[in-house]
């Protein structure tokens, strides 16, 4: 690692352009003391700092070292390689990363951090094939670095969920929806996907879906392929694309501005489903063309954005 200190580092990540529908991403590099390299969208990154002094809290969640008072809010201090390396001698973790996704706050212990990259989404692959041992179920993709080394892309939604715990599903009130129709929705974490399903399960409604931006393009381009009977068009069936901000090989803001370029999807809505909550992220959404934002993780509000896009 290259030993930039945070101060140098947060004011790095301050100064970042806004990438939408460039299918570039952001990742600050970071270690755990085991010879790694990990990586995180710097979107999810508020500041980078030294780990002040952590107050012990009795009956803490596994993996949550405490909380600490960060500018009049408790927030909780997680070890990631209590989660990603268990096993591995405990190494310092002098440094920790303040990150905002999924409408919460938190801080990751890490060994420490390194620099920020920028890479293109379509150098982002899913880890299957590539990644085996420790900690691959928490890897939700893979990329490269110029001299070779290989940089894992951490699912910080899913440890995260193991800390607070998964959100139950309610039970939800719709109308009659047709057998002919359906949505499409495309996500590369796995939690996020079991969140999704469940809601539609709920709602009864027929489903496509993808684990990644590419996929999700090439199966959209196939169902708009599909011969329908005399005027009958695509937006007659395929109601609703629900798609995710961060996913590898195309983002969400890359595969919105395909979809919405594409006329064969003309009247079709396409909600983004992220944890990147922020205003600015909102924003860059809307500047692609997305009709609604629906921050994850929370099924109840997934549920009623969805509902009346698939009763209409």
């Amino acid at each position: 690692m290259s030993g930039k200190t945070p101060e140098n580092l947060l004011e790095s990540i301050d100064a970042r352009t806004k990438l939408a529908g460039s299918n570039k991403m952001e990742i600050l590099l970071f270690s755990l003391g085991t010879g790694e390299i990990f990586g995180i969208n710097v979107f999810k990154v508020r500041e980078v700092s030294q780990t002040p002094h952590i107050t012990k809290t009795p009956n803490m969640p596994v993996g949550v070292e405490g909380v600490i008072s960060l500018r009049g809010n408790i927030i909780p201090i997680i070890s990631l390689a209590k989660f990603v390396s268990p096993g591995a001698i405990k190494s310092s973790e002098q440094t920790m990363i303040v990150t905002e996704f999924s409408r919460h706050t938190q801080a990751f212990l890490v060994h420490d951090v390194d620099r920020i990259i920028r890479v293109d989404w379509d150098k982002v692959r899913s880890p299957e094939g590539v990644l085996a041992g420790g900690g691959q179920g928490l890897i939700t993709a893979v990329t490269e670095l110029p001299d070779g080394k290989l940089v894992s892309i951490l699912d910080v939604e899913q440890i995260l969920a193991s800390v607070i715990g998964e959100k139950v599903i309610p039970d939800v009130q719709v109308g009659e929806v047709r057998d002919d129709i359906y949505m499409f929705f495309c996500d590369d974490s796995v939690v996020a996907r079991r969140e999704i399903t469940g809601v539609l399960d709920k709602i009864g409604v027929k489903y496509h879906q993808a684990n990644n931006g590419k996929e999700a393009w090439d199966k959209l381009q196939n169902l708009a392929n599909r011969v329908f009977g005399d005027g009958e068009m695509l937006r007659d069936h395929l109601k609703l694309i629900l798609v995710d901000a961060e996913m590898p090989e195309m983002d969400g803001y890359v595969l919105t501005k395909n979809i919405k370029g594409d006329q064969r999807f003309r009247g079709i809505p396409v909600v983004m489903h992220s944890s990147l909550s922020s205003n600015a992220n909102r924003a860059m959404g809307s500047s692609v063309g997305v009709d609604a934002y629906v921050a994850k993780f929370d099924p109840v509000v997934l549920a009623e954005t969805i509902k009346p896009l698939l009763i209409n």
